[in-house]
């Protein structure tokens, strides 16, 4: 009956705010983190519940449903302040979507669904016992290939020894080295900024 598919998503819709709430709200919020990043976990949370919500409830063509999925593939965040583990709580926040939003699922299953992913992430999220560390791409205006001279080279710029350092390209005709530095940062939250897939620091052949 209809009264019965609209009741079972108003329940679907309680829980899905429900564990929304304890992702963003509180797991989430324990670490430093960019804080666009709780409107997006929102949005795409509340946004794939009501499509999926919506598809159930209706004959809907399968096509649309792998339309879905296909518009979903295309989100992509495309910041440095945006990690691998933002990603992961993206990528939880769509899945408490889809378990909450899926019609005629029986209720205990749906439950112990949202309490396994939420208990996964918070079992798993490590970020308390270590620090935060943040993704930098670094232009040396050297051609370094020793492992060991890079990494020196780029404790002397940023002032401190960074977790990990990969030479991503080393061009001997322009005498300059690209390198991708993983680097602790401070508890602060991110602030506001706009920028391209990872930070660039370019050093000039004039800097010493």
């Amino acid at each position: 009956m209809a009264w019965l598919t609209y009741a079972g998503s108003l329940v679907g819709l309680g829980l899905d705010v429900l564990c929304l709430f304890v992702l963003a709200g509180w797991l989430y919020r324990r670490r430093s983190a960019a804080p666009e990043m709780t409107l997006v976990l929102t949005a795409l949370n509340i946004g794939l519940f009501a499509a999926v919500a919506a598809i159930g409830s209706g004959d809907f063509p399968t096509g649309i449903g792998f339309g879905l999925f296909g518009l979903l593939s295309l989100v992509r965040l495309r910041s440095a302040a945006f990690t691998l583990k933002d990603m992961a709580y993206t990528f939880s926040a769509l899945v408490l979507a889809l378990v909450n939003g899926l019609p005629e699922r029986s209720l205990p299953l749906v439950l112990a669904l949202d309490a396994v992913v939420l208990l996964a992430m918070w079992l798993v999220d490590d970020t308390r016992l270590s620090p935060p560390t943040r993704v930098m791409r670094m232009t040396l205006d050297r051609a370094v290939v020793d492992p060991a001279e890079v990494r020196a080279e780029v404790t002397a710029r940023l002032g401190s020894a960074p977790r990990a350092v990969a030479v991503e390209s080393v061009d001997y005709v322009r005498e300059t080295t690209v390198v991708s530095v993983r680097r602790e940062i401070d508890e602060e939250p991110i602030a506001d900024t706009r920028l391209e897939d990872l930070e660039t620091l370019h050093e000039g052949a004039g800097r010493g």
